[in-house]
């Protein structure tokens, strides 16, 4: 009992201590955590797997860096998957903060494919493939923009060039030229997608979110709204889990690497509560 009475007494900076030291170890020496999929995200996988090839994908890059440990690792999986596949892809923003990170995920993931590749048909190759749309000014003006004509609201691409003369722009003309649509956001945003572009032009949407919004858009899920949906890191790790099974890409799994930090630092919690609680029924007793 004393035992339990001296661990009640702590001192909170020890406990931060042993937290800080359950996050840096995991992270410092990585060991990718084996997930189970679970049926949202393997929704998800195969609602970009089945898109045909006439068709696009969509992604929307809308998360602030203070997310993007949760919503990276899920943009590179998709981008990942939809390159393996040779399914063309437009990516895109509707704020400015997040063009950086798009860039940087189209950057790194279309250097793994082409320094993979032999010949120029192996080759990811911009505007063949794939086209980095960028940022116009008024979200929703851009979701029912785009229904209509998607080069008329994108004159131009990120880096300056007229969209319209693009070989993908000229086969990519409007929503009806696009298989589905994934919404990477820590905000609304994916509902918006569904109000704006879905309900009106059927356009089909797949939300990647934060674990702290999750209950927030499961509604959407099992209403058929969304087409799959990943939830924080676990949601990442499990895209992961799935495109390196059934595609055998073997490139870093970032999610997956970070989930045992994740899980050590939640079992340091739960312990100290067990013990806090453990000692306030024996003090109670005694008196």
């Amino acid at each position: 009992m004393k035992i339990i009475e001296i661990l009640t007494k702590i001192d909170r900076r020890i406990i931060y201590l042993i937290l800080l030291i359950a996050v840096i170890v995991p992270l410092l020496f990585p060991s990718p955590e084996k997930v189970r999929v679970m049926p949202p995200v393997e929704k998800f996988y195969y609602a970009i797997d089945k898109i045909p090839e006439e068709k696009a994908l969509i992604v929307d890059f809308d998360y602030a860096p203070q997310t993007a440990p949760e919503l990276d690792p899920m943009g590179f999986a998709i981008l990942r998957h939809a390159f393996k596949k040779r399914i063309k892809v437009l990516v895109l923003s509707l704020y400015v903060q997040p063009l950086g990170l798009a860039r940087n995920a189209l950057t790194q993931v279309v250097a793994e494919f082409n320094s993979a590749a032999q010949t120029n048909a192996d080759s990811i190759i911009y505007g063949r493939d794939y086209v980095f749309l960028g940022w116009q000014v008024g979200p929703i003006l851009a979701m029912l923009s785009m229904g209509e004509s998607i080069t008329n609201f994108y004159k131009v691409d990120y880096y300056g060039n007229k969209t319209d003369t693009l070989p993908l722009m000229k086969q990519i003309k409007n929503y009806n030229n696009v298989g589905l649509l994934a919404s990477l956001s820590g905000s609304d945003i994916p509902k918006y997608w569904v109000m704006y572009a879905q309900n009106r032009f059927g356009l089909k949407v797949g939300a990647g979110v934060t674990a702290v919004s999750a209950s927030e858009f499961y509604p959407y899920l099992q209403t058929g709204q969304f087409s799959g949906l990943m939830i924080g890191m676990r949601g990442a790790a499990e895209y992961e889990e799935m495109i390196e099974k059934n595609l055998n890409i073997k490139s870093r799994k970032k999610a997956s690497e970070s989930l045992p930090a994740l899980t050590y630092a939640h079992l340091v919690m739960i312990i100290f509560i067990v013990i806090g609680n453990i000692g306030y029924f024996i003090k109670r007793r005694k008196k």
